[in-house]
């Protein structure tokens, strides 16, 4: 079984994703294929707000207050160029190859299949299991208007999870277009009040003028760098939950109307996302709410009375606009379980195809919808109610740990499988001039972003075995590292599954074909619309 395996894994390294896994074996069994209902503005707003949620909104208040204001505009600047390098050399593949599985199949064709494998099922895993803690996010945030028990808004969400689910692609895009535009109005307005507040505009707010005053106030604990380095190094995965999901408007590619048009624009989109909603966002918040509050020591998960947007209304004595940005911060954790659904099933359904899961995973319905793996999701969303027991939190804690590291792992690989596919393309004498898009910042951007990967898992990793504030200790350091050694324990079963022993796809060997969607007449036709439009100014002129 592991010679056949091993087989189908060098002859479909980037299968049709048009046509069921039977046709290699002769079996010409014609499958649905994923819908192509996702338009140009689908795709920008999965780029700009799809990921804003709860890791913004709250869990940056932690990061203020272990790292300080500077520690947390500087750590989500880095991530935030990780993240650009990444986008960037994803939107350049993802335009060329808009292909079932984004980013794991790109892992199988140009880093090592065992490689794609283990990225494809630990991303799929970090979405499966990050569902039902989104889903008790949303319920957390009633409790701020309201204690009611949370297994019946558990099950409010959950529904409406489950009736999205019946639209399709559309439905998670119409959803997730909505819902954006929602969020980013909310942080437009958060950064206009926040320098109102910080000007000392508000009459309510006995303050004054605050300027940078909690930047430099040792006095009442409050500075710009809190607990050295470690505290810099705290600030990495928050920034990485906050920032997770962006990656996303890749695995859309398969499903978008135009990939061609829509996927440049929306990840040249990423810049004004990262400076505009996230740093600028974040500075405003650091300058008005002071870093050594108490309040902010129990900012993690969805605890809106610990956010630090919440609570710094509330020192400003807004009446009323506190409960405002909680139902935001409610949306927003409801977009993010929406991509959660999007994100595992997909993923899951293209790993199935490309015969790295069970075959049943990849039957896709006349609508165009994973019907199985759709499924799945929804049973892991059960175990929200987990939060009825008395060890819920502790499970949930073990549960996340699992998602603690990926986005790391995901963006690194983009970048390896970017630089890889640059030299593969090198090597079959074709130019860049034959792209339909180029990534803006190259492949040395993406050696940056690789580069960055590294970087932040090393600080992670000694953020784990050093807390602040503690000594080492054995399970908090597998809670926040656990995600590593199962990366390395997926990557090794599928060596031994397939028996194959040699690491690395030669470039010389590198598919460079299956998946390219009209790829031979886009130069063409760019070409002959810059000589049209030439044309055009030359008789205006003359």
């Amino acid at each position: 079984m592991a010679t056949e395996m091993e087989k189908k894994v060098q002859d479909e390294k980037a299968p049709d994703h048009t046509v069921g896994p039977d046709v290699e074996h002769g079996q010409h069994h014609q499958q649905a294929s994923l819908a192509r209902n996702l338009q140009g503005r689908h795709m920008q707003m999965i780029a700009i707000g799809g990921s804003i949620g709860a890791g913004l909104f709250v869990g940056s208040g932690s990061s203020l207050q272990s790292g300080g204001p500077a520690s947390l505009i500087i750590g989500f600047i880095i991530v935030g160029c990780m993240l650009l390098c990444t986008v960037q050399a994803l939107g350049e593949l993802a335009v060329l190859y808009p292909i079932n599985g984004a980013f794991y199949q790109y892992g199988v064709r140009f880093i090592d299949p065992a490689w794609g494998f283990a990225m494809g099922w630990q991303y799929a895993i970090g979405w499966l299991v990050t569902l039902p803690f989104e889903i008790t996010a949303a319920g957390i945030t009633i409790d701020y208007w309201h204690h009611y028990n949370i297994g019946i808004w558990i099950a409010v969400f959950l529904t409406t999870l489950i009736i999205v689910q019946f639209f399709g692609v559309r439905g998670y895009g119409e959803v997730e277009f909505i819902l954006g535009i929602i969020k980013i109005l909310a942080v437009l307005g958060f950064i206009i009040f926040g320098i109102v507040v910080d000007c000392g505009g508000v009459s309510s707010d006995d303050r004054g003028y605050i300027g940078f005053r909690y930047w430099n106030d040792a006095e009442h604990g409050n500075k710009a760098f809190r607990n050295g380095f470690k505290g810099f190094c705290s600030v990495f995965v928050n920034a990485a939950f906050a920032f997770g999901g962006t990656e996303m408007v890749g695995l859309a590619a398969a499903e978008a109307a135009d990939p061609r048009k829509s996927l440049p624009k929306a990840t040249k989109q990423v810049f004004w996302r990262i400076a505009g909603f996230y740093v600028v966002s974040l500075l405003i918040m650091g300058l008005i709410v002071p870093n050594s509050s108490p309040d902010l020591l129990n900012s993690t998960g969805a605890n809106t009375k610990a956010s630090p947007f919440v609570l710094a209304i509330q020192y400003a004595g807004v009446k009323g606009l506190p409960s405002v940005f909680n139902a935001v911060i409610t949306i927003s954790v409801m977009s993010v379980a929406n991509s959660c659904t999007y994100g595992s099933t997909r993923t899951m359904q293209a790993l199935a195809q490309g015969g790295m899961a069970p075959q049943f995973l990849a039957w896709i319905d006349k609508k165009g919808r994973p019907v199985w793996p759709v499924i799945i999701q929804m049973v892991f969303g059960l175990l929200a109610f987990i939060n009825e027991a008395a060890t819920g939190p502790t499970v949930f804690n073990w549960l996340l740990a699992l998602t603690g590291l990926s986005s790391f792992f995901v963006w690194g690989s983009i970048c390896l499988s970017h630089i890889r596919f640059r030299a593969g393309w090198k090597a079959a004498g074709r130019t860049l001039d034959d792209l339909p898009f180029k990534s803006q910042v190259g492949v040395y951007g993406s050696w940056v972003g690789l580069s960055l990967a590294c970087i932040c898992l090393v600080a992670t990793f000694y953020i784990s075995l050093f807390p602040i504030g503690g000594s080492p200790n054995a399970e908090a350091f597998f809670e926040s590292y656990i995600a590593a050694p199962i990366v390395i324990a997926l990557f090794v079963f599928w060596k031994l599954w397939t028996r194959n022993w040699t690491f690395g796809v030669k470039t010389s060997e590198m598919d460079l074909d299956t998946g390219r969607r009209d790829f031979d007449e886009i130069p063409q036709s760019q070409a002959a619309e810059r000589r049209g439009s030439l044309r055009k100014l030359s008789r205006a002129i003359f």
